[in-house]
């Protein structure tokens, strides 16, 4: 059973998906506090609290006398950019490849659960593939998927299309957080990706939102010496 939003989330929700998609830009007016609530059908102060957070988050700002509006992309800020590892192979000019470990529906424990956004022993989606460039392994992906954000997920036939292409395709990404970290990647990650279990990984722990859904969480581990991480920084 799903855990519902509350009200306030969804109006949090609402505004960061007209934000995200592009059909609000740098300068548009927010609805008003009495629009959100007539819409939503909530209190002023649950409207607040959604605004009050956005603004804390940078997405908006309010001014006193001429309302909320969509924040100007003046702070500088850290984006790494969620692309299909398959796309970024060929790019190369390289050969894709990946190996299929697992493709399973399976009952969410407490953790997994709550990080999805569902109750305890809901049903999710799992995978796990090992995916090379040149025949090479260069990332183990173990991910998770809400089946409410991608019904259709375990029909795709994953030695052609990756998890992300198809999250991409069929769930549009309205938000994302990530963390990354070295570690070691333990004695089965390290067999699949043909390293030592001595050898440092960098693994990246990402979880994505679409809409009203989480839509999955993914650890991603990559060989510390075939792979690297580039972001940028916009003003």
């Amino acid at each position: 059973m799903k855990l519902q939003l509350f009200a306030y989330e969804q109006v949090k929700t609402f505004i960061k998906t007209r934000i995200t998609s592009g059909a609000w830009k740098p300068g548009d007016a927010v609805p008003s506090e009495a629009a959100l609530m007539a819409q939503f059908s909530i209190s002023r102060m649950t409207v607040n609290r959604a605004l009050r957070e956005l603004t804390a988050e940078g997405m908006v700002t309010r001014i006193q006398g001429s309302g909320t509006r969509v924040a100007e992309l003046h702070r500088i800020s850290s984006r790494l950019t969620i692309r299909d590892i398959k796309e970024e192979v060929e790019e190369r000019g390289h050969t894709y490849a990946s190996t299929v470990l697992l493709v399973a529906s399976e009952k969410a424990a407490a953790p997994l659960a709550k990080s999805l956004g569902l109750g305890t022993g809901s049903k999710v989606f799992h995978t796990v593939l090992v995916h090379l460039e040149n025949g090479i392994p260069i990332q183990h992906e173990d991910r998770y998927v809400n089946p409410m954000a991608a019904p259709d997920f375990l029909q795709t036939d994953f030695t052609c299309f990756t998890p992300a292409h198809h999250l991409l395709t069929c769930a549009p990404l309205t938000d994302a957080s990530y963390q990354i970290e070295a570690c070691l990647p333990g004695n089965e990650i390290a067999k699949r990706l043909r390293i030592k279990p001595s050898e440092a990984c960098l693994a990246i722990t990402r979880r994505t939102v679409s809409g009203a859904h989480v839509a999955s969480v993914a650890r991603l581990v990559y060989p510390g010496t075939r792979y690297s991480f580039a972001g940028q920084f916009q003003a």
